[in-house]
């Protein structure tokens, strides 16, 4: 299932890590791990944001896949169910025609 991962690292936090030079592998760790479709960077209420969409096969795997992002990073961490537009309009199809 495709899944959206938001996660929010505190600014001493990040400040540490970049300072350090920890912040580019973590993130390279957590990009060989995710393997998503597409990751994004922002801030979200003054924090450093990082947006990860990609496929889980089983909710096993969230130990595996989002700890390091408590345990290095300190981050806010979310996991949201997500469509791209044709499943959108597949699901919105399947609603209509009540299957």
């Amino acid at each position: 299932m495709r899944m959206v991962l938001t996660a929010r690292i505190p600014t001493r936090t990040g400040n540490e890590l970049i300072q350090s030079g920890q912040l580019s592998k973590i993130m390279e760790s957590a990009f060989a791990a995710l393997q998503p479709e597409a990751a994004y960077f922002t801030l979200d209420d003054g924090e450093r944001t990082a947006f990860f969409y990609f496929d889980m096969r089983e909710s096993s795997q969230m130990p595996t896949l989002l700890e390091s992002f408590f345990m290095d990073l300190n981050a806010k961490v979310s996991l949201r169910p997500v469509m791209n537009a044709a499943e959108w309009r597949t699901g919105l199809s399947e609603l209509m025609s009540g299957t």
